[in-house]
This record gives structure tokens, sequence and C-alpha cells, in this order.
């Protein structure tokens, strides 16, 4: 027999080993991973907060009130002239001589028109990129809605705004719901469909609209519109 043979004795196994305590820590680092992802769905998606509304700094302010005055001078109050906001309107003759057909207005700008005259300032949100205009909406859902009343859910919205060949194009590109595209039959069948193209050969609004729009321009962070004679 081997002096030796008790050194050659099969010996366990140094690898580490998972126990019962790694598992268990494994658990709990699945659990909060899960419970983080599943508390910012909700509070993106399903209960949403208040957007903040856009406040412009003196300068912006300054600049869009002299737009303002362009497309419309009772806006603004001058000598012996009272402003939009008074009570009491003059007398003027009609005339389109000093006329701007032109809309021209900045993200920001938008924004902020919608905080300050409607009361949609901390529930719509809008973007202007190319071509694009999207917009994010907080709806109140009716009390007897089903797993969701009494609650706000958020709606994002794309269209697409374009001017070609001496028409304006208008492409909704989609509409979803906490997240989730609605399908294009729920919406009628009018997603990715040019609506001025489709619907301009009959009377109405498509037409009228098409007949008076010489231009169109969306480009980031602004907003262009010229209206014909």
């Amino acid at each position: 027999m081997d002096a030796s043979g008790g050194n050659n004795a099969i010996l366990p196994s140094q690898g580490r080993r998972f126990g019962c305590l790694h598992v268990t820590i494994f658990l709990l680092v699945a659990i909060i991973a899960t419970a983080g992802v599943t508390f910012w769905v909700v509070r993106s998606y399903v209960f949403p907060s208040a957007f903040k509304p856009v406040t412009l700094n003196a300068k912006e302010e300054q600049a869009l009130n002299v737009k303002l005055e362009r497309l419309d001078p009772l806006s603004q109050p001058v000598a012996g002239r009272p402003g939009r906001g008074s009570d009491t309107l003059q007398p003027e003759r009609y005339s389109e001589a000093d006329a701007t057909r032109e809309i021209n207005l900045t993200e920001r700008e938008l924004n902020a028109l919608v905080a300050k005259n409607t009361d949609l300032a901390h529930k719509l949100a809008i973007d202007l990129s190319d071509s694009l205009i999207s917009a994010k909406l907080l709806v109140p859902v009716d009390q007897d809605f089903p797993v969701f009343g009494g609650q706000v859910i958020k709606v994002r919205a794309g269209l697409e705004l374009a001017y070609e060949m001496g028409k304006p194009i208008v492409v909704l590109r989609g509409v979803s719901i906490m997240g989730v595209p609605i399908p294009n039959a729920w919406l009628g069948g009018i997603k990715n469909i040019d609506l001025v193209r489709e619907f301009s050969a009959d009377e109405g609004f498509w037409k009228a609209l098409a007949e008076g729009v010489e231009d169109v321009q969306v480009a980031e962070g602004r907003l262009q519109i010229k209206l014909k004679e």
C-alpha cells in the first residue's frame, strides 16, 4: 500500500457554490428592478403628472408681442385706443392694407400661448420638428370607465404638415394611448393618408383649407403658415 495514498484522496471542489443566500439576494434584486420598471410605467403612462407650462423670458415675450401685434393690432393697447382686454371697442374702418398673411411661431411661443390663453396649460405640450407636429395630451377618464375611471391618461399624436405641388399636406402619423399605438381601423382608416388629397375633391373643410393656404413650413422648433389673399 502506498504510504502517500492518503494524499491522493479526492478533495471537495473548491469552486463557488450558489447557496440559499445567493438565490435570495438575486430574487430581491429582480423584485426591486421589476418594481422600479412597473412604477415608471404607471407613473409615466397610467397616472402621469401635469406638464410644466412654458414661460417665456423678457426677450421672447417681447418678440411674441410684436408678432401678435402684427396679426391683430387690437392685441396691444396704444395711446387713445384700448387693447384687447378692454370691454370697449372703438369704431374702425376695415382695411387689409397693412394686414399680414403669415403666421410665424416658435415651439416655445406656441406652447406659451397654450399655457397663457387656455385651460390646457398643464395638459398639452406641442413639439415641432421637420414636417411634423407632435402633441402630448393628458386626458381625464370618466369616473364610470372600467379600471382607469377617474384617472388621467397620456395620449400622444403625430401630424405631418408640409406643402408640395401647390397644396398643403396633412397626414396623421399615429395616435397612442399610454404608449400603445392605436390601430388604424380604430382611427377610421385615416392613418398615413394625405387628408387634403383624399378629401379636397369634395366641397367642404379640406377643399377650403387647400385653396386658402399658400405655404406651410414646419421645421425644428418653428412653424410658418402663409395664407392666400
